[in-house]
C-alpha cells in the first residue's frame, strides 16, 4: 500500500504538478509495552528526517505478537518489514535463514552494546537483531509496607524469606496484596519467572542428555512455592495477569512485592504513572539454594525478515531507533528515567541517567549477573536462562505454562502439572530426534 507525498525537492526545483514521490510504508510489528509506545510517539522525528518513509505500526500483546510473527516468517508471508523479537528467536531464525544481517552505519558504535546482549542476538559472530531495550529480572517492592511490618529485604533474599515478608504485608481488606507475579500461561509469561525459580532451586530445563527435568525435585520445590505464594498472598485473577496487568496494579498501590523485568522500574518510579513512585525499592531476584540462573536475560530487539519488502528502509529505522542518539532523544523528550535501558554501556555511564534513575544500580547488577551459558547449577546443554535456545522449546514452554496455570487455579495438583509438562516435553524431544 502506497501513500502519495509531495517531494520537498520538487517544490524547490519547480517540478511539474503531477510529479510526486511515493512514500515507502514501513510496517513494524511490535509489543504493546511502554517503551515501544514511546518509540511510536517519537517516530515523527524519524519521518521528518526521512520524508520518503512512513511508519506503519502493528502493536500486539506479547503472546499474540510471537504467534503472528512466527507464522509470518516461517511461511515467508511478508506482512512485516520489521519485527520485534527476542534473544530466543534471533539466533534460531538467523540459522534458518529467515533474517537479514544487521548492518549498522558508522555512527552506530556496535562495541557500545552490552556484550551479553550482543552475543545473544548474534549467530556466528554476526548481529541479526538490534537491541531496543534489554532486561533482566529483579525484586521491586514497597519499602514503606516492608518497614511498617517491621521486616527487611536483603539484596538477594531467599524465597522462604520473601514468602515471610509477603505474608506480613498482605492486606487484601485494604486492597494490598503481598506479592504479584505473572500467572498468564506462556513460555515468555509465567514460565519465564517459574523457570528462574527452578534454576535457583538447583534445577534445569534439560539435562546433558536432553532429558526434560520437570519432575525433578527443584522443579517441584519451585512450583510448590509459586502456587503457595500466589494462592495465599496474591491478587484474585492472577491466572490472567501478564506484565502490563501487574504493572497497572503495582502503579495503583495494590502490590507489595513484584518480581519481573527490570524495565518495569522506569514505569513504577515515574510519578506520572505510579501512585507509589516515591515508595519503591529494589533487590536482586530471590534464591532457593543457588544464585545461578535466578534472574533472566532478555532483549526486545528489531530484526529484518528476509521477506521484508523494504529492507533498506528497515535498516535505516534500526540505525535510528537503537542508537545512542535515540536514547538521548528519549531523555530529552520523556526524561532520563524513561529511556530504554539494558542495551548500551554508555547509558549506565551517563550522569543524567544515573541521577534520574534510582533503579540504575540494581538494574545494572541484575544484567551483569545473568549469564546465557552459565545458566544453571548442574551443567546444561542449552543456551538461555529462562528458555532453552532450541526450536522445540516454544511448544514445550507453552504446554508447561498451561499446566502451571492449571495448578495455580487448583484444577490439578503441582505433581500432576509437572508430570503433564514432562510428558509433553518428552513427546516433543523424541519427535525432534534428541533421543529415542
Amino acid at each position: 500500500m502506497k501513500r502519495i507525498a509531495v517531494s520537498a525537492l520538487c517544490v524547490v526545483l519547480g517540478c511539474a504538478s503531477n510529479a510526486v514521490l511515493a512514500a515507502t510504508d514501513l510496517v513494524i510489528a511490535t509489543v504493546n509495552n511502554g517503551h515501544m509506545i514511546e518509540m511510536q510517539k517519537l517516530g515523527k522525528f524519524f519521518e521528518q528526517a526521512n520524508p520518503d518513509i512512513k511508519l506503519k505500526w502493528v502493536t500486539l500483546e506479547e503472546g499474540v505478537l510471537r504467534q503472528r510473527m512466527t507464522t509470518d516468517i516461517a511461511t515467508k508471508g511478508g506482512q512485516f518489514d520489521l519485527m520485534t523479537i527476542g534473544i530466543y528467536e534471533a539466533p534460531i531464525w538467523a540459522k534458518r535463514g529467515w533474517l537479514l544481517p544487521i548492518k549498522p552505519d558508522a555512527a552506530y558504535d556496535v562495541d557500545d552494546l552490552l556484550p551479553t546482549i550482543r552475543e545473544g542476538l548474534s549467530q556466528n559472530g554476526q548481529l541479526y537483531a538490534a537491541p531496543f531495550y534489554g532486561e533482566s529480572s529483579m525484586i521491586m517492592y514497597r519499602s514503606d509496607l516492608v518497614q511498617k511490618a517491621g521486616m527487611t529485604l536483603a539484596d538477594r533474599p531467599t524465597w522462604n524469606h520473601l514468602r515471610d515478608v509477603a505474608a506480613k504485608i498482605h492486606d487484601p481488606a485494604n486492597g494490598v496484596y503481598g506479592i504479584c507475579l505473572r500467572g498468564k500461561p506462556g513460555w515468555g509469561d509465567n514460565m519465564a519467572l517459574i523457570t528462574t525459580m527452578a534454576n535457583s532451586y538447583g534445577g534445569q530445563l534439560f539435562d546433558m542428555k536432553w532429558q526434560p527435568q520437570f519432575t525433578s525435585k527443584p522443579w517441584k520445590d519451585a512450583v510448590t512455592m509459586y502456587v503457595d505464594l500466589m494462592k495465599k498472598y496474591g491478587p484474585p485473577g492472577s491466572s490472567s495477569n501478564s506484565f502490563n496487568e501487574v504493572l497497572a496494579m503495582f502503579n495503583e498501590g495494590k502490590c507489595g512485592i513484584w518480581i519481573d523485568a527490570t524495565i518495569a522500574a522506569s514505569f513504577i518510579t515515574d510519578p506520572k504513572q505510579s501512585k507509589v513512585a516515591d515508595k519503591v525499592a529494589f533487590a536482586q531476584s530471590p534464591v532457593g539454594t543457588t544464585e545461578r540462573g535466578a534472574n533472566w536475560l532478555w532483549a526486545w530487539s528489531l530484526a529484518i525478515p528476509k521477506s521484508s519488502k523494504h529492507a533498506d528502509a528497515a535498516q535505516k529505522f534500526i540505525n535510528w531507533s537503537t542508537s545512542k542518539a535515540y536514547i538521548e532523544l528519549v531523555g530529552k523528550e520523556a526524561g532520563w528515567a524513561n529511556v530504554p535501558t539494558g542495551t548500551r554501556k554508555s547509558t549506565y555511564a551517563n550522569a543524567q541517567f544515573v541521577k534520574a534513575a534510582k533503579f540504575a544500580a540494581a538494574e545494572s547488577a541484575a544484567l551483569a549477573t545473568a549469564n546465557l551459558k552459565q545458566n544453571t547449577l548442574p551443567q546444561s546443554p542449552y543456551i538461555g536462562v529462562q528458555y532453552a535456545s532450541i526450536p522445540e522449546f516454544q511448544t514445550i514452554g507453552i504446554a508447561a505454562g498451561q499446566q502451571m496455570t492449571a495448578a495455580l487455579l487448583g484444577k490439578v495438583t503441582v505433581d500432576q502439572a509437572l508430570a503433564q509438562a514432562q510428558q509433553a516435553a518428552d513427546r516433543e524431544m523424541r519427535k525432534a530426534g534428541y533421543y529415542k
